[in-house]
């Protein structure tokens, strides 16, 4: 017996060819979609305007799979991390992260990762797969659920800087924040949204054929081709050359700025001619720049940069160099939420 499809992997146009197959009214395909979207139901039985009939013909042929909470933990400084269980049982994580101006979402794209980025612990994760979009929509909804209740506060931002890497997701991710953005969906922005990335210069470019309206940041971390092979193998294929032209060929299609990421560690990356090189990589593009401080994981050889040393080398890019600098301080450490720390280590999902 074949599984019945999940109704969120339909369009609406597909929903509406459905209905009208079965001899029902076309508008019932835009009450489905409400329900499924703007409202999020979990069952076919909470859509109280659709008549039985109907809600007995769409359990016929479909079933109405969600996202749910597996375990939530909740840090020290008020950051909530997540382990979300998808429809196959599998488990991938997503972050909550409160602060004074925003309240931002910190989502995941794919369940583990194949990139191995040294200093990350979903690297050391086999990729078991890819997410699906309506999967995705689910973490943002749950986390903005989360932010509503908790802190009494709307979600401002989302990031996919969770588990994964979301240009090897394409779709599923363009898809995603289609849904996340649409006013019959979470009515987003997509300038609230922003997609990070290890460096695929191909699909950098396709981003920039597809003139998307989302933010785009580049998870950087050196600015040398030696010393980046060194902690992400994804270089030795997508050299800084080639990321160059590529964010060059994007900014040209889509007129946006990029934001380049830059774990700061102690003794790797954390010099003033580190800091040269790095104005001279993100001059290629208008930019912003995030200096990260770093998160320790297990069986790494980083070390967390001396705290003077990263305000100086901050206020170089800034003073010397004129450009925008953000140092982000670590949210979330005490319970493995934090940049690089998402492993799937909550206690109720080994």
């Amino acid at each position: 017996m074949t599984a019945l499809p999940n109704i969120k992997s339909l369009s609406k146009e597909e929903l509406r060819n459905f209905f009208v197959e079965y001899n029902e009214k076309p508008f019932r395909a835009n009450q489905v979609y409400e329900w499924l979207w703007k409202k999020q139901v979990s069952s076919f039985d909470e859509m109280n305007n659709i008549s039985t009939s109907i809600k007995d013909l769409l359990k016929k042929h479909f079933v109405l799979i969600t996202v749910t909470i597996a375990e939530q933990q909740i840090s020290s400084d008020k950051t909530i991390k997540n382990a979300f269980r998808l429809h196959d049982g599998k488990i991938t994580e997503g972050v909550l992260i409160p602060s004074k101006t925003r309240m931002t979402a910190c989502i995941s794209s794919q369940v583990g990762c194949s990139l191995t980025c040294a200093f990350c612990a979903t690297g050391k994760l086999e990729r078991l797969r890819n997410i699906d979009a309506d999967e995705i929509f689910d973490q943002v909804a749950l986390i903005k659920k989360q932010a509503e209740e908790h802190y009494k506060t709307p979600l401002t931002n989302i990031v996919y800087m969770g588990m994964g890497e979301p240009l090897l997701n394409y779709s599923n991710v363009l898809k995603s924040v289609e849904l996340i953005s649409s006013e019959e969906g979470l009515g987003m922005s997509p300038k609230r949204i922003t997609v990070s990335t290890a460096g695929i210069a191909k699909m950098i470019m396709k981003l920039g054929d597809d003139q998307v309206k989302f933010n785009l940041a580049l998870s950087l971390h050196a600015a040398t081709d030696e010393q980046r092979s060194k902690i992400m193998p994804i270089n030795e294929t997508n050299s800084l050359e080639a990321l160059g032209e590529a964010l060059q060929y994007y900014h040209e299609k889509t007129g946006a700025r990029v934001t380049f990421e830059y774990i700061i560690f102690k003794d790797f990356n954390d010099s003033l001619q580190d800091a040269r090189n790095l104005a001279k990589f993100c001059k290629k593009v208008p930019c912003k720049i995030n200096i990260i401080e770093y998160n320790p994981i297990d069986n790494a050889q980083f070390e967390k940069a001396d705290s003077k040393k990263t305000d100086e080398f901050a206020q170089f890019l800034e003073e010397k160099c004129n450009l925008v600098v953000n140092v982000r301080r670590s949210r979330g450490k005490d319970i493995d939420a934090a940049c690089g720390q998402l492993a799937n280590k909550n206690k109720a999902v080994n």
